[in-house]
Parts: structure tokens; sequence; C-alpha cells
């Protein structure tokens, strides 16, 4: 399976245009550095058993991971992966700007290789396929080479701003400035518990998506796909474990459908709605809510 999906990957990239040079910027050429920081910030973890514990460490923690967390499922995936809503053109800058300081590449990269994951769920080209075990699932891919540039030919929407393109080349600027900061404000506290800590926990947390939420829970719809609905995923990720619901109607910015589906990425655009900030939000009709429904089983 694994030779399936590279050569499916390397013919669909010998058909389009080559990208724009410099998209992926001089961070893409500095594959072992870029990993050994990567494992890197893993093992610096360890140092919270050195720099003590006060009870507000843990509001550092819960804010860095939290804001940073809705980077990534209001913008990066709500946004730039489905276009679930509408804002301006500073506002869609501001967003993809704060989802770079979870350290998961940037806007073009991250919403072209979900898109990919959505034409093709777990099936031959799929970028994160169970199919191929669950460590290839939640972290492995990252590593396997096919994936390290932008596939802009899948996110020419909003590769047409040269603003976010220079924010996809230069990613690594933002979180670089976030743990500098951390480090001003708070020394070694600072950067362990506002910056490293939440760093590893946003990293596993958004792959369980990947991993987990496609074998362990519950299926409402019978998608072509092993999505599943995970109320624990769901809660770790703001709304994100409500797989099987995306996949059922992935154009929604709502992806807990019912009232106890835990949604908290979907409470703040509609805040952001309530402000101006945001408009249009696209909600998933009653009729593709009972399509398909079916008592839940365990899996």
């Amino acid at each position: 399976m694994a030779e399936q999906v590279k050569n499916f990957t390397i013919a669909a990239a010998d058909e389009t245009e080559p990208l724009p040079e410099g998209v992926d910027g001089w961070w893409l050429r500095q594959r072992t550095l870029s990993r050994t920081l990567y494992w890197g910030v893993h093992v610096a973890s360890i140092s919270v058993f050195w720099v003590g514990f006060e009870p507000w460490y843990l509001a550092l923690f819960a804010a860095s991971f939290f804001v940073r967390m809705f980077g990534i499922t209001g913008a990066y995936h709500r946004y730039f992966a489905h276009k679930t809503y509408k804002t301006s053109r500073p506002f869609q800058f501001l967003i993809a700007l704060l989802a770079t300081t979870a350290v998961q590449k940037g806007p073009l990269w991250w919403a072209a290789a979900h898109r990919i994951h959505h034409k093709y769920a777990d099936r031959p080209g799929d970028v994160h396929s169970p199919s191929e075990g669950f460590w290839h699932a939640h972290n492995g891919w990252i590593f396997c080479g096919l994936w390290d540039d932008s596939k802009l030919q899948e996110i020419t929407d909003f590769a047409r701003y040269p603003e976010l393109m220079w924010l996809n080349r230069w990613h690594i600027v933002p979180p670089a400035v976030l743990l500098v900061l951390c480090g001003l404000i708070g020394g070694s506290v600072g950067i362990v518990w506002g910056f490293v800590l939440p760093t590893v926990a946003l990293w596993h947390s958004t792959y369980c998506v990947n991993s987990i939420a496609h074998i362990f829970g519950r299926r409402r719809y019978d998608t072509p796909d092993t999505s599943r609905n995970n109320w624990l995923v769901g809660l770790l990720t703001m709304g994100e474990g409500w797989h099987n619901n995306h996949h059922h109607y992935c154009v929604s910015a709502r992806q807990g459908f019912f009232w106890w589906e835990v949604d908290a990425t979907y409470y703040i655009l509609r805040g952001l709605a309530a402000v101006g900030l945001i408009w249009d939000i696209r909600e998933p009709p009653a009729h593709v809510v009972r399509s398909q429904t079916r008592t839940a089983r365990a899996s």
C-alpha cells in the first residue's frame, strides 16, 4: 500500500504545473534540522520536572494550548481547507498568523494537505490513511517525504494572496517569536509551560483526529471512509472529534451536529460573527443531518 501511495502521489504531481519558486522557502530544504527540532521539543518537555509547579502554570498552559488550537481548527481547517465562512482579507491574515504559532507549518501547506485527505480519504493517495497503520496516520506521514512541500495546485484560491504566500514560506517565524516572548515574560517557566508543553500537546491532539478518530468511536453516517465520532478527541480539539459528522458534510462550520456534541470552535466562530469579523457561516441542512442516520454503534 505504501508503494501505491507513493506512486500515486508522484504521478499526480507530475501532471501539474511546477509550484512557484520559493513557495515553501528555505525551511523546506532543512529536513534534518526541522526533524531534529521537532523531536527536540518533545525531549525538552522533560524539563517540566525541573522548573517546578504553581497553579497558575496550568492557566498559562491552557491559554497557549486552546488559543493556538483555535488557530488550527477555526482557521486552517474550517476556513482555509473548507471555506465554511467568509471574512475580510486583514482578518484572514490574522487568523493564519495565529495558526502558524501552533507549529504545523503554513496555511497553504496545511489546507492543501487536508483537501487531499478528503479527496482520497482512506484510499491510495490519502495523506494519512490509517490503513497504513496507526503510527503512519498519527505521526509518521509527516516524515515520509511525500508531503514536505505545499501542494499549491490544491489551494489556488488562497495562493493568490501574496501575504499568505509569504506566511507559508516563513511559517517558522511566528512560533519563534512566540518562544522568545514566553521566555521574556516567564523565563524558563514561560518557555516550558507557555510553549514547549502546549506545543507537544497541540501536535498530538490534532494528530488524534487523523488516527484515533478514524479507528475508535461511533459512526452515525455510512461515509465511504473510516471516520468516527470520538467525544474525547472532540473535547481536546475544540470540536474536531465529531469526525464522522465532518466527513459526512465537510463544508459545515459546525461539526457537532447535535446540542450535546460540544464544538467549542463553532461557538467561537458564532461569537466572531456576532461582532462582524466573519459572516456567511455554513450550517448543516436538516436533511443532511437526518440522512443515513442510524443507531450509533461502538467500534
